[in-house]
C-alpha cells in the first residue's frame, strides 16, 4: 500500500487584496485530490487557509489541521476537517507540521507564512530534513522576496545551492508535480 504523501501548506489567514489569490488556493485543494496527496496546514477556517482546506474536503482530500489552543480559543479553527490537532505554542505547531508532511509549499500570505517558510527553509539549508520546499507566486506575489533572495545570494549571505531549495512555481498543478516526483 502507497503511504499518502501529506503536503504541509502555508497561506495567509487573509484572502488578500485580489481573488485571483482565493481563486490559485481552490485550484491547489483541487489539485491535492487529483495526486492523490493530504493537506497538513495551520487549522484556520479563514483567509486563503479556509478556501484551501474547503475546496479541499470537498474534494475527499485528507484535511490535518494543527492550530495553538489561545487560537482556537479565538474560534478560528476549521471544525469541519478530517483530524484537527490542537498544540500548546506556535513552535509546536510547525514542529508537528513538519513531522507531519513530505512536502512544503507557500501560497501568499504575511509574516506568519513567511516565517513557517523560512524555518522550513532554513531546516533544509542544515539538513535536518530533505522534503522540498516550494511557492506558489500567485500573480507575481512573491517577486520582491525572490529579489531579495538573488541580492541575499550577491552580498554572499545565502549561497546559490541554498537558494536553489527554493522550487518556485505559478501553478498549482506544475509545483506539485515537481514536489511529489
Amino acid at each position: 500500500m502507497i503511504e499518502t504523501r501529506n503536503i504541509c501548506v502555508f497561506a495567509g489567514s487573509s484572502s488578500g487584496a485580489r481573488d485571483e489569490y482565493s481563486t490559485v488556493a481552490k485550484v491547489l485543494g483541487r489539485e491535492l485530490a487529483a495526486k492523490d496527496c493530504g493537506l497538513v496546514y495551520g487549522g484556520g477556517r479563514v483567509g486563503l487557509m479556509g478556501a484551501l482546506a474547503d475546496e479541499a474536503l470537498a474534494h475527499g482530500v485528507n484535511v490535518v489541521g494543527v492550530i495553538p489552543k489561545h487560537l482556537f480559543a479565538k474560534e478560528v479553527a476549521h471544525r469541519g476537517l478530517s483530524d484537527l490537532r490542537v498544540v500548546s505554542s506556535m513552535q509546536e505547531r510547525k514542529t508537528l507540521m513538519g513531522d507531519l508532511s513530505h512536502g512544503f509549499i507557500a501560497l501568499p500570505g504575511g509574516l506568519g507564512t513567511l516565517e513557517e517558510l523560512f524555518e522550513v527553509l532554513s531546516w533544509a539549508q542544515l539538513g535536518i530534513h530533505t522534503k522540498p520546499c516550494g511557492i506558489l507566486n500567485v500573480g507575481g506575489y512573491y517577486n520582491f522576496l525572490l529579489d531579495f533572495l538573488d541580492h541575499s545570494v550577491s552580498e554572499q549571505f545565502l549561497g546559490s545551492v541554498h537558494k536553489s531549495l527554493l522550487m518556485i512555481e505559478n501553478e498549482p498543478s506544475i509545483l506539485l508535480d515537481r514536489l511529489i516526483t
